[in-house]
């Protein structure tokens, strides 16, 4: 059984001029700069966030390369200082070269030297 609401009827409708809906568009446009501004903001923070975490491990390295060169020079100081005692030059001048302290003949004095 059929209800008489359910009868579909033509409906004449040849002036019918559909419109912009304005206020939808406005609407739409507003959320699609909300959307792209959050979205810009958050790319901003992870740039930002992904630089930040470089840094603090370019910062990490160069900490430990700085140590590290700390560790060598203290290492070439000790050497530096062990290699010029002078009991070592000496024992060394006189083991490899041959060489023994100069005679009185040998010396000059400065007084020698100004005339």
């Amino acid at each position: 059984m059929r209800s008489p609401y359910a009868v579909r009827r033509p409906v004449e409708n040849d002036y019918l001029v559909r419109e912009r809906d304005r206020r939808l568009a406005r609407e739409l446009l507003g959320v699609g700069i909300a959307v792209l501004l959050l979205g810009v903001g958050l790319l901003a923070y992870t740039w930002i966030h992904i630089e930040i975490t470089a840094v603090g491990y370019r910062v990490d390295s160069l900490e430990k390369e700085l140590h590290s060169l700390q560790q060598e020079e203290r290492r070439l100081q000790l050497e530096a200082t062990y290699l010029s005692r002078p009991e070592r030059i000496e024992n060394r001048a006189r083991g490899e070269l041959d060489m023994r302290p100069p005679s009185l003949e040998q010396t000059l004095f400065y007084e020698e030297l100004v005339p």
